[in-house]
């Protein structure tokens, strides 16, 4: 077999997956979902409370001065500004 046959026949081989690479890797960030708990955005404080049966849980909001608690139900609750929101935790109870 010639050996131009040969790594033409690799390449054919290589590129579909090459280009499948390409798609996966460069896919956008913002595609991705919310991470559970407590994560800031460039400007924002979110907590995200990742459940199935739809309950609402009391979270510690962690600021300077005192913490407080908030009732937050499923999905993304806006905490404030990041630069005045420490983080959050889930408390130990449903509200």
């Amino acid at each position: 077999m010639n050996v131009r046959r040969s790594l033409s026949a690799v390449i054919a081989a290589v590129a579909p997956v090459a280009s499948a690479m390409a798609l996966v890797l460069g896919a956008p960030a913002t595609a991705a979902a919310d991470p559970c708990g407590f994560y800031e955005t460039g400007s924002d404080a979110f907590y995200n409370h990742c459940t199935s049966d739809g309950s609402n849980v009391v979270i510690e909001v962690e600021v300077f001065g005192p913490n407080y608690d908030r009732c937050v139900g499923p999905g993304r609750s806006w905490l404030g500004s990041s630069g005045s929101i420490q983080g959050a935790h889930y408390a130990g109870r449903t509200c």
